[in-house]
């Protein structure tokens, strides 16, 4: 995709968008759990289990999170029985953070995490019957490239579930969160994490990121069908599916 503005967490000349974001989650990744939950009110959680619930009726065994950070989604995903779910992501810092909290639920049978870079992927096509992303691919530096390496290493018939912050459109939301974001988050963040950047770079890539029908477009144009966004907590994020 091509932007006029290439939105970074630092805006070092000499570094790409991914080498910049792998940074900045290094960065916070002591905090992340922390600050995730506490910034979004705790909402983030309810929102991964009705994306998770988009999948229940297509009862896949291997499973890819990307992006996951954490892990978050990659536990969510439990619910659905699978045998192998599988985190990727470009923060050694985060998904260190990530292990620790699978190896406390003893669920590291199941569960793997990966360092990779999700416009890249070390995997077969077709290897995956489903895929997650939670709040990851505004951070993509070719959104394209990614949303198509995706779409190639899930299997005929699997399904993606993309859950993304969107911009509110509706008073009050719109209002309050607009406020929210781009005064509350950045001070909070800059003072929990120490790190003010990542908490700016938050809105600002936000604001930036093509959202409902455009992202819609987007998804077809590189080949998902079926596609669908539902709109959570008012618009402050989105549930995207696509099939292939």
């Amino acid at each position: 995709m091509t932007e006029d503005k290439v939105v970074k967490p630092y805006n070092k000349g000499d570094k790409s968008k991914k080498e910049e974001v792998a940074e900045m989650f290094d960065n916070i990744s002591g905090r992340y759990d922390f600050l995730n939950h506490f910034l979004s009110l705790g909402i983030d959680h309810l929102w991964r289990k009705r994306a998770i619930k988009m999948l229940k009726e297509h009862q896949p065994k291997k499973i890819i999170d990307l992006a996951t950070g954490t892990g978050d989604f990659a536990i969510a995903a439990l619910k659905l029985n699978p045998e192998k779910v599988v985190g990727v992501d470009i923060s050694k810092g985060m998904l260190e953070k990530g292990r620790e909290k699978i190896k406390k639920k003893g669920k590291e049978n199941i569960i793997s995490m990966v360092y990779g870079d999700s416009e890249d992927l070390p995997f077969e096509d077709n290897e995956f019957d489903a895929l997650t992303v939670g709040f990851g691919v505004r951070n993509y530096e070719n959104l394209e490239k990614g949303l198509a390496e995706m779409l190639r290493v899930i299997a005929p018939g699997g399904k993606a579930v993309i859950l993304e912050f969107s911009k509110p459109k509706k008073f009050p939301v719109k209002q309050s969160f607009g406020f929210y974001s781009k005064y509350i988050i950045p001070m909070l963040g800059k003072s929990i994490s120490k790190d003010s950047s990542a908490y700016e770079y938050l809105p600002e890539s936000v604001a930036a990121f093509p959202e409902g029908q455009d992202f819609l477009d987007i998804l077809e144009k590189v080949g998902y069908k079926n596609t669908s966004a539902r709109l959570v907590s008012g618009g402050i994020a989105t549930i995207y599916t696509g099939v292939k």
